[in-house]
């Protein structure tokens, strides 16, 4: 008899977007190149934590940095093709959710 397992790369996908925070910094992202007090305040998030999210997500190669050499310097996040490829997904999330969850 064969054992089933997980796919290792399901696994790591799956960890990457199941830390708190993650889908709905994605999902915002999906507007376009934000700065960091725009996804702060859009999502209601603390600066620590998105500031944690933002260096995952960056390394895991979902978000781009871009700094502006300007005074005050300008820094705006992005999601790169990995991070846009996340779209369809996320739009079945809401789908999903408009139909079967209900509202606190």
């Amino acid at each position: 008899m064969t054992e089933k397992s997980i796919c290792p790369k399901f696994e790591k996908a799956l960890s990457i977007l199941n830390k708190r925070w993650t889908g709905l910094i994605v999902f915002q992202l999906l507007n376009g190149s934000q700065r960091f007090c725009t996804i702060e305040s859009e999502i209601g998030i603390s600066g620590k934590v998105l500031s944690d999210r933002l260096k995952d997500l960056e390394k895991e190669g979902i978000v781009t940095r871009k700094v502006y050499d300007e005074i005050p310097v300008r820094i705006e996040y992005s999601l790169t093709d990995k991070g846009k490829a996340l779209k369809p997904l996320l739009e079945e999330i809401q789908d999903w959710s408009h139909e079967w969850i209900e509202a606190n």
